[in-house]
């Protein structure tokens, strides 16, 4: 008997498993919302995995293909990974779309002004194709995380109205999740000095308002371009003056601009992550993403 219930259990979960939407999400930190909105239904698909690039891909023959069977595509949109504008077209052109940046109930941050006119790319050519009009970035604020939850699960409630209740349920689950996450997170930065660290790139002005904690400037506008001299200097200037204390660079990217800065001071420097890039995707990527920024941050600023 114990066997048989078994068994059953597990063809029933297959069951729901089957007849579940095909959901897939851009990055892991929407991957992450969207996973624990389906948690019990389904495992969302995920278009670019950890550590890849999400503002310069080329989808992989597995990746176009898991796309073109997508039921339900949730990305944070054009602003964060233009490339992928063309494949939704052509791949998944009856998929249902939820493009985050579009969802209402919370204002978007203005894509950064250039810090002066020598930005270049990685090779040295002038930087291209990188600019946009909002700043995508925006899943490092809980409170807009919370909103892009809401639109998860109205999304996958139409899409999928027989699992609506378990959207619901689930969503409830995660907004108490992320209320927990930005009070601790809060209390953790709190009386910390604003101004007194450099970001590797202008990545996260939502992060800092939210927790009121203002970097007193970003190496680059992106990850794409490469600061100028003359911003440099700048930089250089507020760390020998001791007004800024802590340098950051970014995860598996060279430390060279964070040790030129640094060099012959009392700065600190330190690794930071806004994508999740060497977090194991799933439902608790999430939390552990912000964390981790925190931690980060508390560790290289507080005096």
């Amino acid at each position: 008997m114990r066997h048989l219930l078994t068994t059953t259990f597990i063809l029933a979960a297959a069951a729901a498993q089957a007849d579940a939407p095909r959901v897939v999400a851009d990055i892991v930190p929407v991957h992450s919302l969207v996973a624990q909105v389906m948690d019990g239904v389904a495992v969302p698909g995920l278009i670019v995995p950890p550590g890849a690039d999400a503002h310069h891909m080329a989808l992989r023959p597995s990746d176009a293909s898991n796309l073109s069977q997508a039921d339900v595509v949730i990305w944070v949109g054009a602003d964060l990974t233009p490339w992928l504008v063309d494949p939704l077209t052509t791949l998944a052109p009856k998929a249902a779309t939820l493009t985050l940046l579009d969802a209402p109930g919370w204002t978007p941050r203005a894509a950064p002004d250039d810090h002066d006119a020598e930005h270049h790319d990685a090779e040295g050519h002038e930087a291209e194709g990188h600019h946009h009009d909002r700043d995508p970035h925006a899943w490092l604020d809980p409170e807009i995380a919370s909103v892009w939850v809401g639109a998860i699960r109205d999304t996958l409630a139409t899409t999928d109205p027989d699992n609506a209740m378990t959207y619901a349920a689930n969503a409830e689950k995660a907004l108490a999740g992320l209320a927990a996450l930005r009070k601790t997170i809060t209390t953790d930065l709190s009386g910390l000095p604003g101004g007194t660290w450099v970001a590797p790139h202008d990545a996260f002005g939502y992060f800092e308002k939210r927790f009121d904690l203002p970097a007193g400037g970003a190496i680059s506008d992106s990850e794409a371009e490469e600061p100028g001299p003359a911003h440099l200097s700048d930089l250089r200037a507020q760390v020998k003056a001791g007004e800024i204390t802590c340098v950051l660079s970014e995860t598996n990217a060279p430390t060279r601009y964070a040790d030129l800065l640094t060099e012959g001071t009392a700065a600190r420097q330190a690794v930071i992550d806004d994508t999740g890039m060497t977090l194991t995707p799933g439902p608790a990527l999430y939390a552990e993403l912000l964390t981790d920024i925190a931690t980060t941050l508390k560790t290289c600023i507080q005096p």
